[in-house]
């Protein structure tokens, strides 16, 4: 008898104990091939249910506890457990959809929730569950594609649970759950599928070489870019400073010069200065005319070289005229701003 049906229907083979002992238990011995015997009180266990029968017609069933029955008339006909069962599905081939041939086995999960429809709605309840299975899984896979079985195992599952149900209710069983425990392939598909997991694998190394390629150029690229910014902004402050260096030592010398010449006009202006003056012009001259013919070959030479006086009282005569001129215009300049 199925497994499933639980008939391992047990014997009681009560031996009673001798008057007078301690003890008046009655112990019984269980074989897996007969039912239990009537003696008009049954223990039935936790989780078990008992379908009784009276003069061969269902009468009831019995639950866990203490039971009482009509001994000859009641008979114990099955036995079912209502704990969640596990079965084996065989190996077994299917064919996915694009012609691909498989071989796979699995694992079902069952609970009985109709003791009655357990009893007498299918023959063999194993059998009928296990053949059941087999058929909707190849039914199932021969809607996919071998790539979708491997994604799509568990709506495969919920698929063959949701399928299997919609018989086994009728026979008092709940199919809990489905797992496909191994699928195994033929040797070409996976000589095939080793193959374009190594394609993948290079084209996936390839792709990361390039990316990381122009990765480097581009940053390569930013460096010098940052690196050319970077110098001509040196290059830019370098010029900026060296014209303003330029332009403070241009300023310094026209300041010194502005000083020299004020102090010459100071000196001018005191005592002796005119005679301070041609001296210095004097020898000023004599150290100019003997360089003139050093550094050219062609020589404008004054008309009367050896008047060194004349020379003098010249550039004299010329400053005098300058100077008052000068005091002329500050003077016109003074009247105009009191006439204002």
């Amino acid at each position: 008898m199925s497994k499933l049906l639980l008939n391992r229907t047990r014997n009681i083979l009560p031996s009673l104990l001798r008057i007078g002992t301690k003890s008046d238990i009655i112990t019984a011995s269980y074989t897996n091939n007969a039912t239990p015997i009537n003696l008009g009180v049954l223990f039935v266990p936790q989780q078990e249910a008992w379908v009784i029968e009276r003069m061969g017609k269902f009468h009831k069933i019995l639950s866990p506890g203490l039971n009482f029955l009509i001994p000859i008339v009641d008979r114990v006909k099955y036995l079912q457990s209502l704990k969640e069962i596990v079965i084996d599905i065989p190996v077994q081939s299917a064919i996915t959809k694009d012609n691909v041939t498989l071989k796979l086995d699995g694992v079902l999960y069952l609970k009985i929730f109709d003791p009655y429809l357990a009893s007498y709605g299918v023959d063999d309840a194993e059998h009928a569950i296990t053949q059941l299975a087999q058929t909707t899984m190849r039914s199932e896979l021969g809607k996919i594609v071998l790539d979708s079985v491997f994604r799509e195992r568990e709506s495969l599952n919920i698929a063959i649970v949701e399928s299997i149900n919609k018989a086994a209710n009728a026979w008092g069983i709940n199919c809990l759950r489905y797992e496909i425990r191994d699928v195994k392939l033929p040797e070409k598909v996976q000589e095939a599928m080793q193959m374009q997991v190594e394609a993948e694998r290079k084209k996936r190394a390839a792709i990361l070489e390039s990316e990381g390629l122009r990765e480097a150029s581009i940053n390569k690229a930013e460096g010098e870019k940052k690196s050319k910014i970077l110098v001509s902004e040196a290059n830019q402050l370098e010029q900026i400073n060296r014209a303003q260096g330029e332009a403070e030592a241009l300023m310094r010398i026209a300041k010194a010069k502005a000083d020299s010449i004020s102090l010459v006009a100071q000196s001018l202006k005191q005592n002796k200065g005119e005679e301070s003056a041609s001296l210095f012009l004097a020898q000023q001259y004599v150290n100019e005319f003997g360089k003139l013919a050093k550094t050219n070959n062609t020589v404008i030479m004054p008309g009367d070289v050896s008047n060194v006086n004349s020379m003098v009282t010249q550039a004299l005569s010329i400053y005098k005229t300058l100077n008052r001129k000068e005091t002329a215009d500050n003077d016109s300049q003074t009247q105009t701003n009191k006439t204002d």
